[in-house]
């Protein structure tokens, strides 16, 4: 298939939980201690009164709980579903409809941004392209939280929570990531792993802080 296709797909999908997503993870952060310290520790570098981007947002509850600790908190998404959602639920967010790789962004415009489990639905070969757009969109020394299931397998999901899907979710290595993130104009200035929080899915989770240069 090809990615437009695969976009296409992961866009379906989403629309089609955006409901019961929001209901079962709409306050997933409170029960996230090591999500909210990095997200603190990212905006606390960014440059003051800058806007920060949550890329990938889903239904907005991270760019909702950046914006309820006086952040100007940019959330976009490629399902229309999840941004119609998140506009309802989190009215001081600017909530934009878009693609990681044609980001509906200035340059420069972002004085941070965080894109966590949204890399995941990318092919190998889109990877270094949504860093580069990524980095369009920030900053001079802007920092990038990147979120993702570590390893090397692709799960496929035809059914999610009891409905009709068809995505697949890519585990990543984090030192391949970390490579293309150089590749793409960014230092990686920390790596760090942890183990699933009992409410999450089984998986491990890697998270790479990088700057652009």
């Amino acid at each position: 298939m090809d990615d437009r296709l695969v976009r296409d797909s992961v866009r379906r999908s989403y629309d089609t939980v955006a409901e019961e997503y929001t209901a079962r993870l709409r306050d997933e952060l409170d029960g996230k201690p090591l999500d909210r310290a990095l997200l603190t520790a990212l905006t606390e570098q960014a440059e003051p009164g800058t806007p920060v981007a949550d890329l990938g947002c889903g239904p907005g509850h991270v760019a909702g709980w950046l914006a309820a600790r006086g952040v100007k908190a940019v959330g976009v998404d490629l399902s229309p579903a999840m941004v119609a959602v998140g506009t309802r639920e989190f009215p001081g967010v600017d909530f934009r409809e878009g693609d990681l790789l044609a980001l509906p962004a200035a340059d420069g415009e972002f004085g941070a941004a965080v894109a966590l489990y949204s890399v995941i639905h990318l092919g190998p070969a889109e990877l270094g392209r949504a860093f580069a757009e990524i980095r369009r969109t920030l900053r001079p020394s802007g920092l990038l939280l990147v979120s993702f299931h570590a390893g090397s397998e692709v799960r496929h999901l035809d059914e999610w929570w009891g409905h009709a899907v068809d995505i697949d979710f890519r585990f990543l290595d984090p030192g391949h990531v970390a490579e293309v993130l150089e590749e793409a104009g960014f230092v990686v200035e920390m790596r760090m792993e942890r183990a699933h929080y009992p409410a999450e899915a089984e998986t491990r989770r890697a998270y790479l802080l990088a700057r652009r240069v």
